[in-house]
């Protein structure tokens, strides 16, 4: 008789803070997204269906549906990473936040030569 070893899952128990921090990361993803939304929706009902206010695609504008959405996309993709990656938490977690601040600043700086 053959014996067959079956591989062993790592079973690992998240405390209640890590389930929180998953949450929050995920939660911060779902309102960056929600505020792209709004305010496309908002664009696209007032601007071309009533055309009750007219806004124009400026600088401030443009930038400001750039940093939401890529704001968006690396909160999402964090959020993922973290629950896939564990064990790197902390590194992922510093990581996501140099580049929040990265991007703002580069947004801001962007915006203020554009106006200059």
């Amino acid at each position: 008789m053959s014996k067959i070893k079956k591989k062993s899952k790592r079973e690992t128990v998240l405390s209640k803070e890590e389930i929180i921090f998953e949450k929050i990361m995920q939660f911060c993803a779902w309102i960056f997204l929600t505020a792209l939304v709004l305010f496309m929706g908002a664009w696209i009902l007032f601007d071309y269906l009533l055309d009750f206010i007219n806004f124009d695609l400026a600088a401030p504008t443009y930038t400001f549906i750039i940093f939401i959405g890529l704001n968006a996309a690396i909160s999402f993709a964090t959020a993922t990473r973290i629950k896939n990656n564990r064990d790197q938490k902390k590194k992922l977690y510093l990581d996501w936040l140099l580049g929040e601040f990265f991007i703002s600043m580069f947004a801001i700086f962007a915006i203020a030569a554009y106006q200059w």
